[in-house]
């Protein structure tokens, strides 16, 4: 952040509007200008996971061997990992700043900028992936209405569209995502609970034909099931930094969590109910066709609002990321070029090849580093007891996280152990891990997160203490 910037945020009130292009970035948000309340989080995480994504994700679970109710048990108790994600952001109340600022603290500010670049890359995969499916969805919307004949015409139209709903409200800022996901969920909460209403009703509850899914399938289905909280952990804070100081922490993890556990299960649940009935392998035309005429159209709006509300919180985290990795730009220049990104890969997935897949492949593998970089950071939260210098967390070599170099050899200790059990344990369609075929086919991904968890609580209890300011 330059020192012109700095002193002209700094001189600048009310920032913080709908409508109005924020001007903070990854600075600290001074106590005068936060506002709100922990509810505005309920609405965020709960509009935001309003993402057939996890319609999919629950079809899988049924893929993978599991019946009704298994498949079920898994999306509920997955859905308990937005208690974890909601507390990642208490830190960003206690000193103002982004989430990836804050895992200076962890990891050294050097140490830092490996995982900045891989979130950024995971926050445009999933926003590119995300584009796709909305563009998809609404080029057949259009086509239905008569105002296009399903060509390449129509699919750019469609893309135009979906890149412009997301990018203009990402550009606005914090203030105008909060309130663009509050007004959407209202509308998306309704159209999916008549998706449930219709869904549900015909669902196989009895045990799947096919053989007993084994661990191999139990562990694949918690893997994507809880692939989608993990990509948060590097974002929450980015979101509670504008919330005044005396907001209850308790508060704020209950209302987080309770709205990605609410959107999220009830879609899984939808996606296991699907799957029991007809062919899922195309997920949007599987649904689709277990639902009345009159109502596919609205089916097809619900897909793309949902696309477009787990993007925008993406691709704003995206532009504070990119000042982490110190682009010097302001957040509202640096997103350009993440939406820059996100349109020249959207049009490689829809015209020129279809690397889709390939795509999402690459990006469950990156859960090998998520899944540990989020337990380093978590313990390293309740080591401090979400007490940070935020002052420190911007001064580089002469704040305190500077540690050897800019590295904390704690922190990188511990996402390197937790990092080798993840890509040892990891079954995917790019990497098997030698453990795997011993342990029955079981997927441990995610145990790498308690791995590099304990092992940094082993490494650095003794040495990191709360911060506690000067009186």
């Amino acid at each position: 952040m330059t020192q012109q910037e700095t002193v002209r945020q700094e001189t600048t009130a009310d920032v913080d509007e709908v409508f109005r292009v924020e001007t903070h970035g990854i600075d600290p948000i001074p106590d005068a200008e936060r506002h709100g309340s922990a509810k505005d989080l309920f609405w965020l995480w709960f509009g935001s996971n309003l993402t057939f994504t996890y319609v999919i994700n629950g079809a899988l679970a049924v893929a993978f061997g599991l019946s009704f109710l298994q498949a079920t048990a898994v999306v509920v108790i997955s859905g308990l990992a937005f208690f974890a994600v909601s507390a990642a952001g208490l830190g960003g109340i206690r000193t103002g700043n982004a989430t990836l600022v804050i895992s200076r603290a962890a990891f050294g500010v050097r140490g830092n900028f490996p995982a900045g670049v891989l979130n950024w890359v995971v926050s445009i995969g999933y926003t590119i992936v995300n584009t796709v499916v909305g563009t998809l969805a609404l080029e057949v919307f259009l086509t239905g209405l008569g105002l296009g004949d399903g060509g390449n015409p129509t699919r750019a139209v469609a893309l135009l569209i979906t890149l412009a709903l997301t990018f203009a409200v990402a550009m606005w800022g914090h203030a105008t995502v909060q309130f663009a996901e509050r007004w959407m969920a209202y509308l998306l909460a309704v159209g999916f609970g008549a998706l449930l209403v219709f869904v549900l009703p015909g669902a196989e509850t009895g045990a799947p034909s096919t053989a007993a899914p084994g661990l191999s399938g139990w562990s694949l289905a918690f893997v994507v099931m809880l692939a989608g909280p993990f990509s948060y952990l590097p974002m929450p804070a980015d979101y509670t930094r504008y919330l005044p100081r005396t907001t209850s922490l308790k508060s704020i993890t209950w209302s987080g969590a309770l709205g990605g556990f609410l959107s999220s299960v009830a879609l899984g649940v939808a996606g296991v109910a699907a799957a029991t009935q007809t062919d899922m392998t195309d997920a949007v035309a599987g649904a689709e066709g277990l639902l009345p005429g009159w109502f596919q159209p609205v089916f097809l709006a619900l897909v793309l609002g949902g696309s477009v509300t787990n993007s925008i919180i993406t691709l704003y985290s995206s532009s504070l990321n990119l000042q982490v990795l110190g682009i010097p730009w302001s957040r509202s220049r640096a997103i350009v070029i993440s939406a820059a990104v996100t349109a020249a890969g959207s049009l490689a997935a829809l015209f020129l090849t279809d690397f889709t897949s390939a795509l999402l492949s690459f990006l469950s593998l990156l859960i090998i580093v998520f899944a540990p970089w989020g337990g380093v950071f978590l313990a390293d939260m309740l080591l401090r007891r979400c007490h940070y210098d935020a002052d420190a967390l911007h001064a580089g070599r002469a704040g305190g996280y500077w540690y050897r170099a800019g590295y904390h050899p704690a922190g990188l200790a511990a996402l390197l152990a937790g990092m080798a059990f993840a890509a040892l344990t990891c079954d995917s369609e790019l990497w098997t891990g030698p453990l795997v075929a011993p342990l029955g086919g079981a997927d441990l991904t995610l145990g790498g997160s308690v791995v590099a968890g304990l092992v940094y609580w082993a490494l650095a209890r003794r040495r990191v203490t709360a911060y506690a300011p000067a009186v």
